[in-house]
């Protein structure tokens, strides 16, 4: 008989689960519409790949994983993609993000299915990316990427647990599940232990469901799964959770900021067992779940529901009672309340409870902690939870993280036995919200500091190139202006020979000291005379194309002039030849050099 192990804390709340778990697993009726949130998953949100108008085939890919960490999302049925827009979503922020809004056409037709015969014919890589695009994530409430976590680790894997405690009130879909799935879920599990190679598989559920408990052991024994074992655990809230059930079955301690994995064991829900084996044999991606829906109505039960059915509509199904104040996803120790009872059924939706006064009463007044210790006594992360308030309260948070407010997994048990009724879970997500706003901010600035000091980087390289391309061109002008200098300074032939003068000098420049006045042949008058012949030359070209542009120019509206216009104009012509012969006259006045 394997030995049990214990964790710290722990509490016994009524389990409240008799009321749902007395009926099999009922099919949800086809909903009026789905909204289908493209965020349901850790990591990245889903790409739409679908337009409004389009029409979609059940198990379609309607949104494309994006990037390294993200998941698909398919199409629950077929019919007419309506809109994508923002919708309200089943989370607490009660902020909408962006879903598709499906309306099934009532034919349920598939799109193709890739399945199966033999699993152990496919690779590893083509069974990770099968779950990926089947949008496979945990159904345990993580709702992390299943193929991410079934990859090959660094450490290896020697314990895989399936985890099937089920621990918090109300909530029945895995109980119902292991009833009439059984042999399902192992095939799903023995595909896990493949992909991770481990040596065992540990199922550990809770000892209040007896029924499905023999339901897995008969079907271990039937589908001689030899390396499997079904497990009865304690009954304790919070024992489902991941760290506290691998506790308890093994013995290992997870420490804070370490990863199961590093200790040689991995932990998934049996839903995502179950889900990992309709994707691979039957090609369907995760387009419905299990969902409790019990509380204020008149016969609870559990659904199969398809991703995206509105709650109204799910809970109408189970006879919605009146006195409903609200409803909550998940349990009511660790679930949250809905901001809308339009948003649609997610992956993580495991239960849905109508809440009324008389279900849940109205908060008692808080009172002052009078530091009983009561909260640490239960708490399962062995914290010291009224410290943690204080400095949450206080937004002393760097003294929050010194008591590691982020190892909190927020299970509620601290709230629960609290004398005082203080919401101390409600501090602890104000904290963290506090400190991951203060991160993002510091990420931001320091994302934007980065950016500056790379343009002014950028800037300064910019100047310094222009600076030295500048400070290239001036030693190249410089150069040629020192080997110009030094054709000019070099001797001329024949330098004391007269001739006669001439005004225009040859071209190749020879002979030049010939035509200078005998006693200037110097290289200094040399280069005077080339100055002003080149002055010249430029002055005459410039005048030889004012008068080809004037010839060019015609006159406008010359035509039909009055007298008054033609007098004047007679006017401005005899002033120009006038200005013309003056500068004749001082021209030839002039004396030559």
């Amino acid at each position: 008989m394997r030995t049990l192990y214990q964790f710290h804390g722990g509490i016994h709340p009524p389990t409240d689960k008799t009321q749902s778990n007395q009926k099999p697993i009922a099919q949800s009726a086809l909903p009026a519409k789905l909204v289908i949130p493209l965020h349901q998953h850790v990591g990245n949100s889903a790409k739409a790949v679908v337009e409004t108008g389009e029409r979609a085939l059940k198990g379609q890919i309607i949104g494309r994983p994006e990037g390294h960490l993200s998941s698909a999302v398919h199409a629950p049925t077929s019919g007419t993609v309506a809109a994508i827009d923002l919708q309200p979503v089943a989370h607490p922020s009660g902020i909408p993000d962006l879903c598709i809004t499906l309306i099934p056409d009532g034919l349920d037709e598939w799109a193709l299915r890739d399945a199966c015969e033999d699993w152990r014919a496919l690779s590893h890589t083509d069974l990770r990316h099968r779950l990926r695009n089947a949008g496979v994530v945990g159904l345990g409430g993580a709702v992390f990427p299943s193929d991410m976590k079934l990859y090959a680790h660094k450490h290896k894997i020697t314990t895989l647990v399936l985890n099937g405690a089920e621990c918090e009130p109300y909530i029945t879909c895995d109980d119902l599940l292991m009833r009439e799935r059984a042999a399902e879920i192992l095939q799903g599990a023995e595909i896990m232990r493949a992909l991770l190679y481990a040596d065992e598989v540990l199922i550990g559920i809770e000892d209040n469901k007896p029924e499905a408990i023999n339901a897995m052991k008969a079907a271990v024994a039937a589908g001689g799964h030899a390396r499997m074992e079904v497990i009865a655990v304690p009954t304790i809230y919070p024992g489902g959770g991941a760290k506290q059930l691998i506790r308890v079955l093994t013995g290992i301690e997870v420490a804070a900021g370490v990863r199961s994995t590093d200790l040689g064991v991995q932990c998934f829900n049996v839903g995502t067992a179950y889900s990992a084996w309709r994707a691979i044999r039957h090609g369907e991606p995760l387009i419905s779940r299990i969902v409790t829906v019990t509380g204020n109505v008149d016969h609870p039960q559990n659904f199969e529901t398809l991703i995206g059915t509105p709650v109204a509509e799910l809970v109408a199904q189970a006879g919605a009672l009146p006195g409903t104040t609200g409803y909550i996803m998940g349990g009511p120790m660790m679930g949250v309340l809905l901001p809308s009872d339009q948003a649609g059924v997610i992956k993580s939706t495991n239960c849905i409870i109508a809440a009324s006064d008389k279900l849940f009463p109205p908060p008692k007044p808080v009172l002052p902690c009078i530091r009983c210790t009561r909260c640490a006594d239960v708490c399962p992360a062995e914290l010291q939870p009224q410290e943690l308030y204080w400095f949450a309260r206080a937004k002393n948070l760097t003294k929050a993280e010194d008591y590691h407010l982020f190892d909190c997994i927020e299970c509620g048990a601290c709230s629960y036995v609290c004398p005082s009724n203080i919401p101390l879970v409600q501090y602890y997500r104000f904290a963290k919200s506090e400190i991951w706003a203060q991160q993002a901010g510091k990420k931001a600035a320091d994302a934007a500091r980065e950016r500056h000091e790379f343009r002014e980087s950028r800037m300064e390289r910019e100047k310094r190139e222009k600076a030295e391309k500048l400070a290239a061109k001036e030693k190249a002008a410089l150069a040629a202006a020192k080997e110009k200098a030094a054709v000019a300074h070099s001797p001329l032939p024949n330098p004391d020979k007269t001739t006669s003068h001439s005004t225009k000098l040859p071209n190749d420049g020879s002979q030049v000291a010939g035509y200078l006045p005998k006693g200037e042949g110097t290289n200094e008058s040399l280069r005077e005379l080339q100055v002003d012949d080149t002055i010249q030359l430029k002055i005459q070209a410039a005048i030889d194309h004012a008068k080809a542009q004037a010839a060019a120019i015609k006159p406008k509206n010359t035509g039909q002039l009055t007298p008054q216009q033609q007098a004047e104009i007679a006017e401005i012509e005899a002033r120009r030849a006038r200005i013309r012969e003056i500068a004749k006259d001082a021209t030839e006045e002039q004396p030559s050099k």
